[in-house]
């Protein structure tokens, strides 16, 4: 059977006060019963060491039997008490005046002082069975026995009312407990009705906070920060798709427009030369652009990277790869290592940082430049920056560059070609590794990337 989560609240309460309530009902009887039971067998104890004070021993009878009688005569008993006195052959020697020609019942197989109920005139009675002894010697028995009637009836009508009022209370309870998670549980039915209006068309939405800082309003603000991550995440994934589908464009026009050109009339060899080139070219761009989009894709968000290689060694083998390129710009690349021991990173997502940055500051530089790499330690973090002093990047721009096809006018004005994502795979490869990105720069000093390796990669 399934029940919504207010009637499962107060089904939860309900069993919960059930328990509470029969626990509380169950200690209020046990109590009262048994102060009844106290209270009058601590009368009983009174009465017969009263009446024992009064008993000639020698006789096994009452000495004050005529005061006894005189007394009961004029008073109204409102719980009579009943004494007898039987000697140690178990024969009636004595008795109080209210017992009249009845007796009580005298029961050998009883322990001494113990107090119990039974049958006298078919009335309940409680009674005690106290031995008299005179030298140390057993003479015979004192009985004393009171009315328990009336307090058998308090227990009973106790234990009426208990079992009466028992399910009243628990089914009022339930009610009460249901109405309350109603209530309680009304800020989350419009957090439900807000998320389900909410779709990609309306992110912007929110849920409205509660007043109390409380547990649900921690349940909003969450689910808010959510739709804040999901907007951003599906802005940046629409931004994305527009850039790409228009960058993907560009190249492919282009070929299109080269092999319209070709077929529209015949033409010499060096222009079929010419045209085959700058398609090809153009076939070069297309594949990178789209290799580099993949490679984005195929990023996950944590490091199952297990090999990692000394950071110098990458970056000799990157500069060692585009030693053609620096010689051809005449570029002078000085390389400074104040690491006192050696830098262990992570092999395949370092590899990816340094190419892309090392291609980045080639293509950037002035012809005759000089591109700095150092490498450092500091505290518990390792780190190696790339410097070079080609074309500056405005600060509006510092953070622009990491974003997915953005290049900015200077590199524009400047016909440098390339797709606008090297510093995307850098960032999202830094990440991966959870290492740091930072980007500096100014017209004196050049642009630096600096990456810092956070305390969770491996160095010796």
């Amino acid at each position: 059977m399934k029940l919504n989560f207010k009637t499962r609240i107060a089904l939860n309460y309900f069993f919960a006060t059930g328990i509470v309530v029969a626990l509380v009902f169950a200690i209020v009887f046990i109590s009262l019963n048994t102060t009844i039971y106290e209270s009058l067998d601590s009368d009983l104890n009174y009465e017969s060491e009263v009446h024992l004070e009064e008993l000639d021993l020698e006789n096994m009878v009452f000495s004050n039997r005529e005061e006894w009688e005189e007394r009961e005569h004029e008073e109204v008993e409102v719980n009579p008490v009943f004494v007898q006195i039987i000697n140690s052959e178990e024969k009636i020697t004595d008795k109080s005046p209210n017992l009249n020609a009845d007796r009580l019942q005298f029961f050998p197989e009883k322990e001494d002082h113990l107090h119990f109920n039974t049958i006298f005139n078919n009335r309940l009675i409680r009674q005690v069975q106290e031995p008299v002894k005179v030298d140390g010697k057993l003479s015979g028995y004192i009985i004393t026995a009171m009315s328990f009637e009336a307090s058998q009836k308090i227990i009973d009508q106790l234990w009426v009312i208990l079992l009466i009022s028992y399910p009243i209370i628990v089914i009022v309870l339930f009610f009460i407990s249901r109405f309350l998670a109603g209530r309680s549980i009304a800020p989350i039915k419009d957090i439900t009705q807000i998320t389900e209006r909410i779709n990609q068309n309306n992110l912007q939405e929110r849920v409205n906070l509660p007043e109390n800082k409380d547990e649900l309003y921690n349940l909003s603000a969450s689910i808010n920060s959510l739709l804040k991550r999901i907007e951003e995440a599906l802005e940046r994934e629409r931004q994305f798709t527009s850039d790409a589908s228009h960058e993907l464009r560009t190249p492919l026009a282009a070929l299109r427009g080269n092999l319209e050109v070709l077929i529209r009339k015949v033409r010499n060899p060096e222009e079929y030369e010419k045209r085959i080139k700058t398609s090809l070219l153009e076939i070069d761009r297309l594949s990178e652009m789209v290799e580099q989009l993949l490679f984005l894709a195929r990023f996950k968000n944590t490091s199952q990277e297990l090999e990692h290689v000394d950071l110098i060694i990458l970056l000799d083998e990157s500069i060692q790869r585009n030693k053609e390129t620096i010689k051809l710009k005449n570029l002078k690349v000085e390389f400074i290592n104040e690491a006192e021991r050696s830098i262990k990173v992570p092999k395949y997502h370092t590899q990816i940082i340094v190419e892309n940055l090392l291609s980045n500051a080639i293509k950037y530089s002035a012809e005759g430049e000089k591109i700095q790499i150092l490498v450092a330690e500091k505290n518990t973090e390792a780190f190696f920056q790339i410097t070079n002093y080609g074309i500056t990047i405005k600060p509006e721009d510092l953070q622009k560059v990491f974003e997915p096809f953005y290049r900015t006018q200077q590199v524009k004005d400047h016909k440098i070609n390339g797709t606008g994502l090297g510093l995307s795979i850098v960032r999202k490869a830094a990440e991966t590794i959870h290492a740091s990105v930072n980007l500096s720069t100014s017209n004196l000093k050049g642009t630096t990337f600096k990456i810092t390796f956070k305390k969770s990669s491996p160095k010796s």
